[in-house]
């Protein structure tokens, strides 16, 4: 049980870190403009695969959804689905906080520790 909970926060370690990078690698597609639908498509398709600050993050937080799919053939739904999208939320906020984003204030961290203490108890329950 320990390795499942274990590996659920890799996941939500490797998608946390890595929503900060790639929005911030991905800064800029907002100026790519084309005259058809399918072209803006494939400009900024173009403009992302090219770009390794969002490259990088991409292949790494997709590594995290090869462990979570890996890590469902051994762990209960009821336990995966909140430990994984809620701690994915802690880290991606701390990430962002570190890469210099306003994340807010007071209610914030109120907010991320009762998320951590419900994540405990989920987990404290299941053992």
């Amino acid at each position: 049980m320990i390795w499942i909970v274990f590996w659920l926060v890799i996941v939500a370690i490797l998608w946390g870190a890595t929503n900060p990078l790639m929005k911030k690698g991905g800064a800029g597609i907002e100026n790519i403009h084309k005259d058809s639908t399918v072209k803006q498509f494939l400009a900024e398709l173009q403009f992302l695969i090219c770009n390794w600050k969002y490259l990088v993050p991409f292949v790494i937080n997709q590594s995290g959804s090869i462990v979570f799919y890996l890590t469902l053939a051994s762990a209960e739904l009821s336990l995966a689905v909140p430990i994984t999208n809620s701690l994915t939320f802690l880290v991606t906020t701390v990430t962002g906080y570190l890469m210099g984003e306003n994340i807010g204030g007071k209610e914030t961290i109120l907010g991320m520790c009762l998320v951590l203490a419900g994540v405990t108890l989920c987990v404290w329950d299941k053992t």
